[in-house]
Parts: C-alpha cells; structure tokens; sequence
C-alpha cells in the first residue's frame, strides 16, 4: 500500500501511466470490447486491467494521478452509440463527472464513431479493461503535462 496513490491502481497500471508522455493516448474499455487482440497492436503491447470497477470509478482512479492533455479539443473522447451519436449512455456520464471532478471545470468529450475508436485503441499506448458490464464504457484519455512547481 502506497500512501497518496488510489488503491484502485494497480502496479501495471501505475507502470503504464507514469510510462507514458504528453500526448500519448490511454484506452478506458468495457468488457465487450475487443481489449486483448486490440492491447496486442498498443505501444505497450498487453493488456492492462481494472476488472472490479466501472469504468466510471477506473477514471476517476486514473485522473487522480494523470493529467489530461487541455491543450486540444481531444483529450478525452468516449465511443458514440451506433446510429445515434448524441446520447451519452450512463457510463460515459460518469466518466464525464469524473473528469469534470478532476479538471474542476466542465469540458465535455468529444464523440468518436466505433471504429474509429477501434483504430485510434489500436495506435494508443495502453488499453485498460475495465469490470464494466453496461454497454458504451469506452472511453480515450490522452496525457497531458504536469507543470513545474511555482
């Protein structure tokens, strides 16, 4: 146990995240979404997990120690509903309030078509599965920088 450091991150996890630079994108991903085949083609090249907690909880966990990249309109975007890209389902809400949480300001994600989001997984640095069961709970984040003290 680590004082300071969400529970919920496991050592791979942290390993990927602290891995990882300014830009590099990081995959959020429910349990029906091809993780393992699509992890294989990631610059890590194995998948990572999180099997116990939603997706929702995985990015809060994850936000507590990394940055997202506020400099671009896609730093963060969530895998739209087949034929109805507009509804954001209940899973994809709740990682909006977690990056809400941790931003401390409301900057909504942007919608990318399904397999689109396949093909941005596949050039990602890491794929994280997550324990989430709800359809929907595929979410990119990408990394941000951490400024100098003052």
């Amino acid at each position: 146990m680590l004082k300071g450091i969400d529970p919920r991150l496991n050592a791979d996890v942290l390993y990927a995240l602290r891995a990882m630079g300014h830009g590099d994108v990081l995959i959020l991903a429910d349990t029906n979404f091809p993780s393992d085949s699509i992890a294989r083609d990631t610059v890590l090249g194995e998948l990572l997990r999180m099997d116990n907690l939603t997706v929702g909880e995985a990015a809060a966990a994850v936000l507590s120690v990394f940055p997202l990249d506020t400099f671009v309109d896609d730093f963060a975007g969530r895998m739209e509903v087949v034929d109805d890209a507009a509804t954001v389902p209940p899973p994809q809400a709740e990682v909006q309030a977690a990056i809400n949480a941790a931003e401390g300001t409301e900057r909504p994600m942007i919608g990318i078509e399904r397999f689109a989001f396949y093909d941005m997984a596949r050039e990602a640095y890491a794929v994280i599965q997550t324990g989430e069961r709800r359809f929907y709970g595929c979410i990119m984040l990408r990394k941000g920088v951490v400024p100098p003290d003052a």
